[in-house]
C-alpha cells in the first residue's frame, strides 16, 4: 500500500445536507486541519450550473470563491462535475464544459477535476478527459452505482478508459450496497484491465464503508475518500478520523489527529446534531433494495413521515426502479392507498346514537369500572381506535376503526375474527385487502392528500392516515347524537402528538357544534 492518496470530500458530499453553504471560517480552518493531518486532496465542492433554489459557494466553487479562501500550500484542490450536465440527447456539449472549466490549471487553484459518470453515458463524455488533460488538470472518472455493474461491463469500461487521457479511475458505491466480496472482485477486474491508479468512494449504508475501503487498498487501490465524521449524502461516508487512524496504524501515512478534534468539536459535531446523518435501518434497507439514498434522506428530513410510513414507502420504492432519485417517485411512494370508486356506506348502526370512542391508554385500566358503568347505562356504540388489549373493555367494543396500513399489518393477528371493522377497505392495496377479506367491514373510504380536507358521505380526504381523524370524519358524515371519549390521555410525554391530536379534536368539534363532546377519563386535550 505505497503512495496512497487520501482525498477528503466533506464539503462536497456533506453539502447535500446544507446546500453547500459552509461559512468561510469553517472552510479556512478545515483546510488548515487537512494539511496538518496529511490529507493530499480536498474536494471542496461541485461545479453545478446555476439553477433554481439557493446553494452556497461550495456548490459552484468559482475561481472568485477559491481566491477568497486560504488554501495551504500542501493541499491540492479538487472539484466534481456531473457528466449528465454535459450531455444532451447523447451529444457531448463542449461549450457547457468550457463554462464550468474556463481556465487552464496553471491559472486556477483547482488541481483535480472528478467527473461523476453513470456507465450509460461514459462513452459520450470521453472528450471531457481529453479537454482536462489539455488544460493540465488531473482527471478522474468516477463510475457511479458500481454495485450494479457486471464483471463484463466493468471490464468493458476499464478497457475503454485505458485508451483515454483519464488519470484516475474511481468506483463509487453510490447505493451503499457493496459487499466485501464484490469489492474484491471489482478491484481485481479494474487492476487487470486498467493501466493507471484507481480508487474507491464508499458510502456507509451497511456500516462497512471503512472495511470496503481497506479491502480496496489491500487489492490495489491507491486513492481513497473520506469525510469528517462521515458527513455526506444519505448515511454518509468513510469517516476521515477512522481512515487516518488506520493509515497511521499500518504506517502508510502519518496523521496527527489532535488537529482534527478541534474542528470536529467546533463545527462538525454541531452539524451532525442538526442534520443527523449516519446509517440506520432505513439506509440499510435502501442499500439492500438498491434504492437511491436521497429518498431516505428526504423522508428523514420530512416530519410528515412517521417510522411506519417510511417502512411502507421503502417497500413501495423497492418495487420500482429507484436507483436514480426522482421527487415524483418519492411523492408517490407515500400513496399507500388505491383510489377507486367509493362504495355506498351503511350508517344505520350509528344514526341518532350515542358514540363512545376508546383510545388505548393507561386510563382505560385505571377507570375501567367507570367506563363499563357508562356503557351499561347509556348503551352507546363503542368504537375503538385500533386494537385495544384490555380484555374487560374489549368485550364491550362494537366496532374497531383502523385505517393505517402499518397498523393493519402489525395488529391484524390480535384482532378477533368476529370483530367488525370500520376501515377504508376498497382503497387499500391488494395485499391488505386479502388480510381483511374475512372480516365484517364498514367500508368508508380514505384519500390522503397533504393539501386538501374534505368529508363526504362515503369517503374523506385527510392530510394523514390518522385513525382519530378518520373515525371523526366518518361520524361527522353521519347523524350521531353525541360523541364521548375514554382513554385519550393526551400523550404526556409527547407534546408534538398532543398538539396534533388537539388540533384534530378542535377542528371536528367546530364541524359538529351541536354535538356534545365529552371525556370520561382525565385528558390533557383542551377543546
Amino acid at each position: 500500500m505505497d503512495n496512497i492518496k487520501h482525498l477528503d470530500c466533506s464539503l462536497r458530499d456533506g453539502g447535500y445536507y446544507n446546500n453547500w453553504d459552509f461559512n468561510d471560517d469553517l472552510i479556512n480552518q478545515y483546510l488548515q486541519v487537512l494539511e496538518s493531518i496529511n490529507i493530499d486532496f480536498c474536494e471542496i465542492g461541485f461545479r453545478f450550473f446555476n439553477n433554481n433554489g439557493f446553494k452556497g459557494s461550495c456548490a459552484f466553487t468559482t475561481e472568485e470563491f477559491l481566491n477568497s479562501i486560504i488554501i495551504p500550500k500542501n493541499i491540492r484542490i479538487a472539484i466534481m462535475i456531473n457528466a449528465n450536465e454535459l450531455v444532451s440527447n447523447g451529444e457531448f456539449l463542449v461549450e457547457r464544459l468550457k463554462q464550468l472549466i474556463p481556465l487552464k490549471a496553471s491559472q486556477s487553484k483547482v488541481d483535480m477535476v472528478r467527473v461523476a459518470c453513470h456507465s450509460e453515458i461514459i462513452e459520450n463524455v470521453l472528450p471531457v478527459f481529453e479537454f482536462l488533460h489539455d488544460y493540465g488538470y488531473i482527471s478522474c472518472c468516477n463510475i457511479t452505482q458500481i454495485s450494479d455493474k457486471t464483471h463484463e461491463k466493468l471490464k468493458e469500461l476499464s478497457c475503454l478508459l485505458s485508451s483515454t487521457q483519464v488519470d484516475v479511475l474511481y468506483f463509487a458505491d453510490s447505493l451503499g450496497s457493496l459487499s466485501v466480496d464484490k469489492t474484491k472482485k471489482i478491484c481485481k477486474t479494474i487492476k487487470k484491465n486498467w493501466n493507471g491508479p484507481f480508487g474507491i468512494h464508499a458510502h456507509d449504508n451497511t456500516e462497512i464503508a471503512l472495511h470496503n475501503t481497506i479491502i480496496s487498498l489491500k487489492n490495489g487501490a491507491s486513492y481513497v475518500d473520506s469525510t469528517v465524521l462521515g458527513m455526506g449524502r444519505g448515511p454518509g461516508n468513510v469517516k476521515t478520523e477512522l481512515l487516518c487512524s488506520y493509515l497511521n496504524f499500518t504506517k502508510s501515512k502519518k496523521n496527527n489527529l489532535i488537529f482534527l478534534t478541534d474542528i470536529v468539536d467546533k463545527y462538525f459535531s454541531e452539524l451532525k446534531k442538526k442534520y443527523m446523518w449516519g446509517t440506520n435501518l432505513y439506509y440499510y434497507l435502501s442499500a439492500k433494495h438498491r434504492i437511491h439514498p436521497t429518498y431516505i434522506q428526504n423522508m428523514l428530513s420530512d416530519e410528515r413521515y412517521e417510522d411506519n410510513e417510511m417502512i411502507l414507502a421503502i417497500d413501495n420504492l423497492k418495487k420500482q426502479k429507484c436507483k436514480l432519485f426522482n421527487p415524483t417517485v418519492l411523492k408517490n411512494s407515500k400513496k399507500f392507498f388505491n383510489y377507486t370508486k367509493f362504495e355506498k356506506v351503511d350508517k344505520s348502526f350509528v344514526n341518532n346514537k350515542k358514540i363512545l370512542i376508546l383510545g388505548n391508554s393507561n386510563s382505560l385500566v385505571e377507570f375501567n369500572k367507570r367506563i363499563v358503568s357508562y356503557i351499561n347505562k347509556n348503551r352507546p356504540v363503542v368504537i375503538s381506535l385500533n386494537y385495544i388489549k384490555n380484555q374487560n373493555i374489549a368485550k364491550k367494543i362494537n366496532y374497531l376503526a383502523i385505517c393505517h396500513p402499518t397498523r393493519i399489518l402489525t395488529e391484524i393477528k390480535s384482532i378477533p375474527k368476529n370483530m367488525k371493522l370500520i376501515t377504508p377497505y376498497s382503497c387499500l392495496q391488494r395485499d391488505l385487502k386479502n388480510i381483511l377479506k374475512n372480516y365484517s367491514k364498514i367500508n368508508y373510504g380514505l384519500v390522503v392528500d397533504d393539501k386538501n380536507f374534505k368529508i363526504e358521505e362515503n369517503y374523506c380526504v385527510l392530510n394523514k392516515a390518522l385513525v382519530l381523524s378518520y373515525i371523526l370524519s366518518f361520524l361527522t358524515s353521519s347523524n350521531v347524537k353525541s360523541i364521548s371519549f375514554a382513554g385519550l390521555d393526551g400523550y404526556a410525554n409527547n407534546s408534538f402528538l398532543r398538539k396534533e391530536n388537539n388540533k384534530i379534536l378542535s377542528k371536528f368539534k367546530g364541524l359538529n357544534p351541536r354535538k356534545k363532546f365529552n371525556f370520561l377519563t382525565p385528558t390533557l386535550y383542551r377543546i
